[in-house]
């Protein structure tokens, strides 16, 4: 089992507005994102994280972390602490208000199949280079891998824990923030018995990747360099380790959205023969956004041309019996021997605005918490993109650093 512990943590001094500092993660944000958080606060996490991708970029993002801890922008915990964050929000399918609870701490980096920290999908491929420099150069973990644990009861003990500290006087406070319409809450864990009990539950159970496999991979790789440097008799490094938020893996607890399928190089026409043999193929409606629940409702997929002609993608009886049943997987196997270059989009307004660039889309629908705590628990892989986690963490309550 993975090892999971506290750290001295690296945090915005009191009183700057995680608002105006913090950020989504990096591999979400455009270029035009970038832009608008570094308007929102001189001091915003993307000017460390979200750097220029060439040397000086790096060295710029170390300077300015190393200035903003002399400065007093960022300040250090005197312990090793864990952080408990609550997110707040309405859910996008069901209209409902839910409450998410995790906690933040150092996860172990462990080789590649060796158990403990599960991946549950193939990583599309993707250059390291960037993450790998930037880490190099900053020596700190900056965003935080997402993972889920497989530990029964964690939301309750991570519940128990808050109530507990924020009914004390004399205990550290949440802080409180908005970002992209979520309610975040950031609780620093400081009691001793607080923090033994969540590093006993989480360490004596898998936790499964939800989110920054290419995180987690550059963490591998970081950490084998740091070996290598390393004098024989040196103490265990802190690259032995990695940011990571951890929530349990229970439906009340995620809400997982599609990741959408754009196609290139492959005509439609190519594209519907292709599908025809495992599919039904019958005429849609218009497309909306009123689509997605009806795929779930009636066991569809469906094809969206930039005419905004719509076809549906109905399972063939028996077409899929000895595959799984997942959609992402339905389409990989229906469209093996096609070539054709595929492309990944969540939201439905987000495909709809980029299909005119491409030849088609094919919207498919969630991937269900049943099926992802499968995979993880039957050492399974789902193809590339087949689960979009949201609300997304944000990044910048905490800096882990790597060079102490």
């Amino acid at each position: 089992m993975p090892s999971f512990a506290p750290f001295r943590a690296w945090r915005y001094a009191p009183g700057i507005d995680l608002a105006a500092v913090t950020a989504p993660p990096y591999d979400v944000l455009s270029r035009a994102d970038v832009a608008r958080h570094k308007l929102q606060h001189p001091n915003n996490i993307v000017r460390l994280d979200v750097p220029p991708v060439n040397q000086a970029g790096y060295v710029a993002a170390a300077k300015n972390l190393g200035l903003w801890k002399k400065n007093g922008t960022l300040v250090r915990d005197d312990q090793p602490t864990l952080t408990l964050y609550r997110r707040h929000f309405v859910d996008s399918a069901t209209g409902l208000d839910r409450t998410v609870i995790g906690v933040i701490g150092a996860l172990e980096v462990r080789d590649e199949g060796s158990g403990g920290v599960l991946p549950h999908e193939r990583v599309t491929p993707k250059a390291s280079t960037d993450r790998l420099d930037l880490t190099r150069a900053t020596q700190a973990n900056l965003s935080a891998v997402w993972g889920l644990s497989l530990a029964n009861g964690l939301t309750h003990v991570l519940d128990a824990i808050w109530k507990s500290i924020t009914t004390k006087s004399d205990q550290p406070q949440p802080i409180v923030f908005v970002a992209d319409e979520v309610k975040h809450e950031v609780l620093p864990v400081t009691q001793p018995n607080d923090i033994a009990l969540v590093v006993a539950l989480v360490s004596a159970h898998d936790v499964l990747i939800a989110d920054g496999h290419h995180r987690y991979g550059v963490a591998r790789l970081y950490r084998d360099e740091v070996r290598l440097a390393a004098e024989p008799s040196a103490a265990k490094n802190p690259a032995e380790a990695t940011l990571a938020f951890v929530g349990e893996l229970v439906e009340n607890q995620l809400t997982v959205d599609a990741i959408h399928r754009l196609y290139d190089d492959v005509s439609v026409d190519d594209l519907l023969a292709a599908l025809g043999r495992n599919f039904e193929l019958s005429p849609g409606p218009a497309p909306a956004p009123e689509l997605l629940a009806e795929m779930d409702r009636l066991g569809r997929l469906i094809l969206v041309t930039p005419a905004g002609q719509t076809t549906w993608l109905t399972p063939r009886r028996g077409a899929f019996d000895k595959v799984r049943s997942l959609d992402s997987v339905w389409l990989e196997h229906s469209l093996a021997n096609l070539t054709h270059v595929v492309s990944y989009q969540h939201g439905y307004q987000e495909i709809i605005k980029a299909l005119p660039c491409h030849e088609a889309a094919i919207l498919i629908r969630p991937t269900t918490v049943t099926e992802i705590r499968r995979t993880a628990t039957q050492g399974l892989l789902m193809p590339p993109k087949s689960t979009f986690f949201t609300p997304k963490l944000q990044t910048g309550m905490v800096i882990r650093s790597l060079d102490d």
